[in-house]
Parts: structure tokens; sequence; C-alpha cells
């Protein structure tokens, strides 16, 4: 039975990963990178929420650490973040939304895992957005829905139409 190496999360922190990896209790873990479908949903979500960040007190960035508890780091493909922002280069209150664009070797226990998390955390709203069968999902305390027309949010209010991301 092969065992993991565990890293101190200080060495975490000081390591460059390329893609950048998550940390999970001392391991290493690497994220599944998207294909051109993966990377045209993360794209067409980034672009429609940072065109109307200004507007809704909003920061939109993609691939940002996001620290869920003092042993794990996760790394949504898309972070939005109510303003005013702290000067912390890492995040260390929970965002606003995090997006998750599901990969072909995305699991259903990897992913349920991160939305864990992120509620966990204290992240209101998780968006789980699949190009393959051009569904998507939203997360929250309350439980896990098909989003059928479109994603939304309170306080400040989003709604995001479904089709213009898998167009």
């Amino acid at each position: 039975m092969e065992t993991a190496t565990l890293v101190p999360v200080e060495e975490y922190l000081r390591t460059n990963y390329d893609p950048d990896c998550e940390y999970v209790d001392g391991r290493i873990v690497e994220r599944n990178l998207g294909e051109l479908p993966h990377g045209t949903v993360q794209g067409e979500v980034f672009f429609y929420l940072r065109s109307r960040a200004r507007k809704l007190g909003i920061k939109v960035v993609p691939e940002q650490r996001v620290q869920v508890s003092p042993t794990r780091f996760r790394i949504p493909d898309v972070t939005v973040l109510r303003l005013p922002l702290s000067d912390d280069r890492i995040v260390t209150t929970p965002p606003f939304i995090c997006i998750e664009v599901l990969s072909k070797d995305d699991t259903m226990e990897y992913m349920q895992e991160k939305i864990d998390d992120y509620l966990n955390f204290g992240v209101p709203y998780v968006w789980i957005l699949n190009p393959r069968n051009k569904k998507a999902y939203v997360a929250t305390k309350d439980g896990i829905v098909e989003a059928h027309e479109k994603l939304e949010t309170k306080n400040p209010a989003i709604a995001l139409p479904i089709a213009k991301l898998f167009e």
C-alpha cells in the first residue's frame, strides 16, 4: 500500500506549482486541468461576471487559492469576492461564490468534498458547471439543485443566463 508524503502548510505556501495545486490535510492534490470545453465555460463565466463587477461591488478572480480551513486550500476555477477586499495574497474569508467547472476526469466524490469544504467554510453559493451535458447546479447550505435558466444570487443580485455559458 502506497503512503502519501505529508507536506507542511508552510512548504505548500512557499512552493510554486505549475499548474497550481490544492492542499488537503498535508497532501498536495493536483487539479484536473480542463480541456477546451472547460476553458471556454470558465472564460465565459469569468467574462460575464467581470464585465459587471464594478456595478455589483464584486471582484472576480480565476484560479485563486482559498484557505477553507487551517489545513485545506482549494482553488476554484472562478472565485467571486465581495468588496472591500483584504490585503491578503490568499483568500482567508469566505468568498461570495466559488465556481467549479467540471473536467472530464472529475469524480462525484472529489467534487462533493470540495463543495462541502466551501459550504463548511461559509461560502453562500457554489456553482458547478458541466460543459459536457450543458447543465449547471447551485449548492448552498440547503442542498444542491439544478439551475435551469439562470444562476442566481442575492445581495448582490446576480442572474447569469445558463445559455450564455454553453453557446
